[in-house]
């Protein structure tokens, strides 16, 4: 493990043990999934750029859409040492960055990101305890495996923790 934070990019999954951090940055429509199991001191995170893969594509890239990265999620975190009895979710994202530019009433790719991911979670018994997600601004978000702490921040309204 290197001295630093753990860095997820687009389409990447992550999974760690304690002592460690794990970081996203600059997320807009895409959506942080943050799984944390308190006991096990073990997490991990997708971040997820797409609800699901186009019809009767092959998935290269599990990370990149909702609908395949958090089964993977889970299961890589489970295969570390978490109990999914234990497991909790936390999602970050989902804004819709370009509103002015879209016809009224569309649901926004943050918007299809944030439904696909719940239901995943949903899919795999694993309840969400926290979220900042939807509108018009960017986040990045810093995830302490040790103390569970998400903390989230945006330029436009400050820091939370979820």
């Amino acid at each position: 493990m290197s001295d630093g934070p753990t860095r997820v990019r687009v389409a990447e999954i992550v999974v760690e043990r304690a002592p460690g951090t794990l970081v996203a940055l600059g997320l807009g429509s895409c959506v942080a999934i943050v799984l944390h199991d308190p006991v096990a001191g073990v997490g991990g995170m997708a971040h997820v750029l797409l609800p699901s893969a186009p019809p009767g594509r092959t998935v290269a890239a599990p990370g990149r859409y909702a609908q395949s990265a958090i089964p993977l999620l889970v299961e890589q975190v489970l295969a570390a040492g978490a109990d999914r009895a234990r497991l909790t979710a936390r999602l970050v994202g989902g804004a819709a960055m370009f509103t002015n530019l879209s016809a009224p009433g569309i649901i926004h790719v943050g918007e299809r990101n944030t439904l696909a991911a719940r239901e995943a979670l949903h899919g795999q018994n694993v309840r969400v305890t926290g979220e900042w997600i939807g509108g018009d601004f960017g986040r990045s978000i810093s995830y302490d495996l040790g103390t569970g702490v998400v903390r989230v921040s945006s330029v436009r309204h400050g820091v939370r923790e979820i």
